[in-house]
């Protein structure tokens, strides 16, 4: 589970990923936390759209956008037949969230240290997601919300490390969790595909991709 990444300038969001010149206005912050406002590119009428929007997805049936639970993350094992998730999944409405770099908990010292973590190449990372856009009935109103993906990584070399591990739960049943980057070569496929597809893409990052060290205090 991902609480908390920084997002790159609109700039660099709009060379990366071959935006054009016609984008939101950035108004977003840099760090970017559960229901603070972020960029993510999603597909329009072919080709890619930048939006800015909530982080943590607000489902079609919820009655108010303020939910009692978190959906700023969704496992990727439970999306066709999570509640939250299961309409944005089958109708394809997925998203590249781009994020300069995120940060995870890393409790081997008996104490929860924070890791940064960065691209080994330098450029952003380009994190899988699903986007949804939910009427307010009362004011007219149109939200975009976004989730951010998680995958299994019990047997990842660098991810396993992270979170807090379960007292009760040996050390290949922890459901240790990752985000899920979406190379650049892949981007349309993951936009524009078949679930079929995008489920393809559904798998961890290689461990020479990752340049990861505790964070500055």
């Amino acid at each position: 589970m991902c609480n908390r990444y920084v997002a790159p300038d609109l700039a660099a969001i709009e060379r990366l990923w071959h935006l054009g010149g016609r984008n939101p206005p950035q108004w977003w912050e840099a760090s970017i936390y559960p229901r603070a406002q972020g960029p993510f590119i999603r597909a329009a009428k072919g080709e890619r759209e930048l939006v800015v929007g909530q982080w943590g997805l607000i489902p079609g049936f919820a009655q108010t956008p303020r939910l009692s639970y978190q959906t700023h993350n969704a496992r990727s094992e439970e999306l066709a037949r999570k509640a939250s998730f299961r309409q944005p999944w089958a109708r394809g409405q997925r998203c590249i969230i781009p994020a300069a770099s995120f940060d995870e908990p890393c409790w081997e010292t008996g104490r929860n240290v924070w890791w940064t973590f960065r691209r080994a190449d330098g450029q952003p990372w380009g994190l899988a997601g699903l986007w949804n856009a939910w009427l307010d009935r009362h004011s007219g109103e149109w939200i975009e919300s976004y989730t951010m993906l998680t995958i299994n990584a019990d047997a990842h070399p660098l991810m396993r490390r992270m979170h807090k591990p379960k007292a009760t739960a040996g050390p290949d049943e922890q459901d240790k969790r990752s985000v899920i980057p979406i190379e650049s070569h892949d981007v349309d496929r993951w936009l524009h595909g078949t679930p079929a597809d995008a489920s393809r893409l559904l798998a961890l990052a290689p461990l020479q991709a990752f340049a990861a060290a505790p964070a500055a205090a």
